[in-house]
């Protein structure tokens, strides 16, 4: 009896992992499906994860708009997207120049954003800014400029363009946050206020905008790495800050995030939190036993003090 089950174990585990790829393939499929000709609107493209936004719907046959800073950049990122679609099954990409933290111009790129195909069914609020620092060390010119980026840059064309997507009754807002915009994480104190701001914002666009048809949902990833980036060693390893946040500095790669992006359109999942065991803990235990999560964070700073002395 027990030689069966040590030989049925393998193909039991076998098994499941055949239904979990399976399960996946058929979501992935019926995701991409689901965004088909539709208008998408993606701030930010050239960054990291807005490249793979990018790619992951242009494959899926969306018709997309691309904002962004550089057009260098932009014109690159367009070739990169059209060398290996299928000219049958993919839209060429409209191209705009948006810098999200310039709140004066974002009225008239809405406009040509609008004029590009009359509609826009999926905006994806993808730009952000961060800063490092101690409060102190941060000026308020630079914590306003935080805030254009991360909360009135995102608000203002999202309200330019939901007249439209009310009058038809139809449409999706998602917003790229952040794991931040839940638990507030030491020297970066003007990131995590923006992201608060910008989740309590689209919360309540949610359940404003429900009698329109239109569904808003809020993705937050924590960091979001490089494509090459490797955490930097630290003389603090083993402390138990540095044990409670140790995946942030991992992160998630930006063809995980977007690819989840996609599968939220495609659910209309209102809020989703891509992150590992440990940032996920943090953000229950912010929660439901606030004390300890305060304890553990100053006990964090406490121990980088100390560290950066001896240093």
């Amino acid at each position: 009896m027990g030689i069966l089950v040590i030989l049925a174990l393998p193909l039991l585990l076998l098994g499941i992992s055949g239904i979990i790829y399976i399960y996946q393939s058929v979501r992935w499929l019926l995701s991409k499906s689901a965004v088909q000709n539709k208008v998408v609107v993606i701030t930010d493209a050239i960054s990291g994860l807005g490249k793979e936004c990018s790619r992951v719907f242009h494959s899926g046959g969306a018709r997309l708009v691309l904002c962004g800073r550089t057009w260098e950049k932009l014109e690159a990122l367009y070739d990169a997207l059209i060398s290996v679609a299928d000219p049958s099954m993919t839209y060429a990409p409209k191209l705009i120049l948006l810098d999200i933290s310039d709140i004066n111009c974002i009225q008239d790129v809405a406009k040509e954003i609008l004029n590009c195909y009359g509609c826009v069914d999926i905006l994806i609020n993808n730009a952000s800014m961060k800063v490092k620092g101690a409060v102190q060390s941060i000026s308020l010119e630079l914590d306003k400029k935080i805030m254009d980026a991360n909360y009135f840059g995102p608000i203002t064309l999202t309200k330019a363009i939901l007249p439209n997507m009310i009058s038809r009754r139809t449409g999706q807002i998602v917003l790229i946050n952040s794991i931040q915009g839940k638990i507030g994480i030491p020297f970066r104190a003007a990131y995590a206020a923006s992201k608060h701001a910008a989740a309590g914002f689209f919360d309540c666009l949610r359940a404003e905008m429900e009698e329109f048809g239109i569904s808003v949902s809020t993705v937050n990833p924590t960091f979001i790495c490089s494509y090459h980036r490797q955490p930097a060693p630290g003389n603090w390893e083993a402390s138990i800050w540095k044990f409670f946040f140790r995946k942030v500095a991992y992160g998630v790669h930006p063809v995980e995030v977007a690819e989840e992006v996609l599968c939220t359109v495609s659910s209309k999942k209102q809020e989703v939190l891509i992150a590992n065991p440990i940032p996920r803990a943090a953000v229950y235990i912010r929660t439901f036993f606030p004390e300890l999560f305060f304890a553990i964070v100053a006990s964090g700073i406490r121990e980088k003090l100390k560290t950066e002395e001896e240093n």
